[in-house]
């Protein structure tokens, strides 16, 4: 089935007029990147656009939205007045089913559990024109990649994941669910014009090395800020030679430094997914014009001429890598691993090997970690980790298995869970576990902060491809080299694992009986969308009010210290039932961020009773008073997931400000689209500044321009005053939110008028 071909031939239309206007008014040759940023202009192009500079009006193709960000999208838009979404827009059903017992049993849990969170998203889709896909038929965004995906295009997504559809050539981006609304309501979609990382890659993969491998590098290069306002543009030989679901893989992890997005160049491989797909019509398409889906020429001829970065990998020369623990950028060489173990004294036996996500749960992926499995089985090996699977989709899952590739996992004990996120976001109830003991995980997913996967702040997990985890959860053990160690079988011998081989696409195609989706009827405008008021998950939102330009003797709320990602701010696991409930899920608010004064989480000190308690205790007995609150933070505040909540929680309960060293992307967007102020320190060094005890007053708020410093004044507890300057990066539209209360709040008053 091809979704939305009509919408394609148009972009596919408008994709070779655009480039050609916009190469002879750049008078340059131009990247892929570019060609599809300047091919979705909201306005007709003008003038060329500054790279890291500029802000610029968008138009995507589409939206998708994965289930526990989809329910604050959905309520946020229907409080904008529009009767359908303007532009294709899915839903998908894949955070809220916790993996414990195997897809069977988990599943129908789930619809048990969330059935109410489920009906409403059905029930919405349906109304305003929303395509639905149900619980269990997989991870938004494989199953994205496999219908919605198509070179040349733009979409958002409610995950910060969304990326994985540069695989098939796409920009592909992450966004909170206000900049979705936005789109979904006939909005322009704003972002600063990338800067681009050119990512060279010659020679070819072989061996143990994988797809996986080329991010696991990057990101030791990068680091988890090095793509903050970049795309990174991949491009070669060894480019080409890579699957399209590899392509994919590279591309989806490339959120883990911060990048805007990731894409490649439309090539063979991208064709022969497409067909395998049931998606000739647009590989035919795409065919006819090829040379707008990838970069000029001259530009991969002289790419330092054209990027604004350039890193070149050697795929011939690549080795494996394992990235952890605690951050995604920890990257280490499989071969160096025994010693930087030793070295930093992390846990050597492996509690757990966990293959899928969004990020490796291809056809692919699965007969590449099977074919390790299968040797297991040949050598006479007991694995000695636990295992769990998490196919990407219905459709991979079902193929899977008709190829009896889920009966070799099987046969080594392994849990095949459901088609969904599971362990990768938290949704993990691991029995194995009771209390928070120091222990190791190995895994094939993206994302691993400290409580990312089982909400232990020892559970060190490192970061592989399928099939490396596959080998060490057999060995049981980190500091396995499959490429150099043996392991000893059930008879005694020495014996050795092979490199793994599997099938970039399945020999007798995708197959599947029901792939879970719904399409939405033509006119839903009698279905009524209720919201149980008792509900403890689904609340109806009500317009923040402007916080104002007199913030005086606002009370410190916290100091963060270190590292302070999304899921610090706001919790997934337990947490995603709240996802749409905004005065419930605030009760994450902030407590896994460390306290820089006592380097405790979830304890600061309530400046007016001089107790210390949990934030949102203490911050709703601000609000109680009605006293404004600012929240400081360190650098890189708000990185990892797309998720809004963590700026929707601290404005709901009264928040005014987050004034850090820097930000991520996606989470400065947010905060200014929930009519916050984001400000970074002019210089780093004044968050020294700030004390436990200070009173903070905005000097200058009143003349809040774009380009303007802002100014606050520290009021210490001895009596002395501080002045700091801050930065910010609103422009004339963000103030207007800021003085509006939200965006939401203008989008409902233009839509009126």
């Amino acid at each position: 089935m091809i979704f939305d071909f009509d919408m394609i031939e148009k972009v596919y239309k408008n994709i070779v007029k655009n480039v050609d206007s916009a190469r002879k008014s750049i008078k340059s040759p131009l990247t892929l990147s570019e060609k599809v940023l300047y091919s979705h202009l909201w306005n007709n192009f003008k003038n060329p656009f500054t790279r890291g500079k500029d802000y610029v009006d968008f138009k995507p193709d589409r939206i998708a939205c994965q289930d526990a960000t989809a329910q604050m999208a959905l309520l946020q838009f229907m409080q904008a007045g529009k009767s359908k979404v303007s532009v294709p827009t899915t839903v998908h059903c894949d955070h809220l089913i916790q993996a414990k017992l195997g897809a069977d049993k988990d599943l129908k849990r789930a619809n048990s559990i969330s059935n109410e969170v489920f009906e409403f998203l059905r029930t919405a889709s349906n109304k305003y024109g929303i395509g639905f896909w149900e619980p269990g038929a997989g991870i938004i965004h494989q199953v994205v990649l496999e219908n919605y995906a198509f070179p040349g295009g733009m979409m958002i997504g409610t995950d910060s994941h969304t990326v994985n559809a540069g695989g098939l050539g796409m920009i592909a981006i992450g966004v909170g669910g206000a900049d979705a609304v936005d789109v979904m309501a006939a909005m322009p979609w704003e972002l600063k014009f990338p800067k681009i990382i050119g990512v060279k890659l010659t020679g070819e993969l072989s061996g143990w090395t994988s797809s996986k491998d080329v991010i696991l590098k990057v990101a030791g290069i990068l680091s988890v800020k090095g793509g903050t306002g970049c795309v990174i543009e991949y491009f070669g030989p060894g480019a080409k030679a890579i699957s399209c679901t590899g392509k994919g893989t590279i591309c989806n992890m490339g959120a883990e430094v911060g990048a805007t997005t990731s894409t490649f160049g439309y090539d063979e491989s991208m064709e022969r997914y497409l067909r395998a797909t049931g998606r000739s019509k647009i590989a035919d398409a795409a065919n006819k014009i090829k040379e707008y889906l990838t970069g000029d020429e001259e530009v991969y001829k002289n790419p330092n001429k054209y990027f604004d970065q350039l890193i070149e990998i050697d795929l011939s020369e690549l080795r494996p890598h394992l990235n952890g623990p605690f951050t995604p950028d920890l990257a280490t060489p499989i071969s160096e691993m025994a010693a930087k173990a030793k070295d930093n004294d992390w846990p050597l036996d492996v509690d757990w090997g966990l293959i899928g996500s969004c990020t490796n749960s291809s056809y692919e992926d699965l007969t590449r970690a099977a074919s390790i499995a299968k040797q297991a089985l040949e050598k006479k090996l007991v694995i000695k980790s636990d295992f769990g699977i998490n196919p990407g989709s219905e459709q991979v899952r079902y193929t899977a298995e008709r190829d009896g590739i889920l009966k070799i996992f099987e046969d080594v004990d392994a849990t095949i869970f459901t088609n969904a996120c599971g362990p990768c976001i938290g949704q993990w109830d691991r029995s194995d576990k009771k209390g928070e003991e120091k222990n190791t995980i190995v895994n094939s997913f993206n994302r691993n902060f400290s409580k990312r996967n089982d909400g232990n702040p020892n559970t060190h997990a490192f970061v592989g491809s399928p099939e490396m985890v596959t080998a060490i959860a057999i060995s049981g053990r980190l500091d396995f080299d499959p490429l150099n160690d043996s392991l000893i079988n059930e008879d005694g011998d020495e014996v050795k694992l092979d490199p793994p081989t599997g099938l970039e696409l399945p020999n007798n195609g995708f197959d599947c009986k029901d792939s879970g989706y719904i399409e939405p009827i033509t006119d839903g405008s009698n279905i009524e969308v209720k919201v149980n008021p008792k509900s403890k998950r689904l609340q109806l939102l009500e317009p923040f009010k402007p916080i104002g330009n007199n913030i005086k003797d606002a009370q410190l709320l916290i100091k963060t210290f270190g590292k302070c990602t999304t899921d610090h701010i706001s919790m997934a696991g337990p947490w995603l039932r709240y996802r749409g409930h905004l005065d419930n899920i605030s009760n994450n608010c902030l407590i896994g961020a460390v306290n820089a004064f006592n380097k405790k989480t979830n304890f600061v000190k309530n400046q007016i009773t001089g107790e210390y308690g949990g934030v949102p205790d203490v911050q709703r007995f601000y609000k109680s008073k009605g006293i404004n609150t600012v929240v400081v933070g360190d650098h890189n505040y708000g990185e990892g997931s797309s998720r809004e909540h963590a700026a929707m929680e601290p404005r709901h309960l009264g928040v005014c400000a987050v004034i850090v060293k820097s930000f991520a992307r996606i989470h400065e967007t947010n905060l200014k689209k929930q009519g916050m102020l984001a400000l970074t320190f002019s210089n780093e060094s004044d968050y020294d500044l700030i004390q436990e005890n200070d009173l903070i007053s905005f000097i200058d708020l009143k003349d809040f321009v774009p380009s303007r410093h802002l100014k606050i004044r520290l009021k210490h507890d001895n009596g002395s005053y501080d002045v700091i300057k801050l930065n910010h990066s609103y422009n004339k539209s963000q103030i207007k939110w800021f003085y509006k209360g939200s965006a939401l709040n203008l989008i409902k008053k233009q839509n009126k008028q």
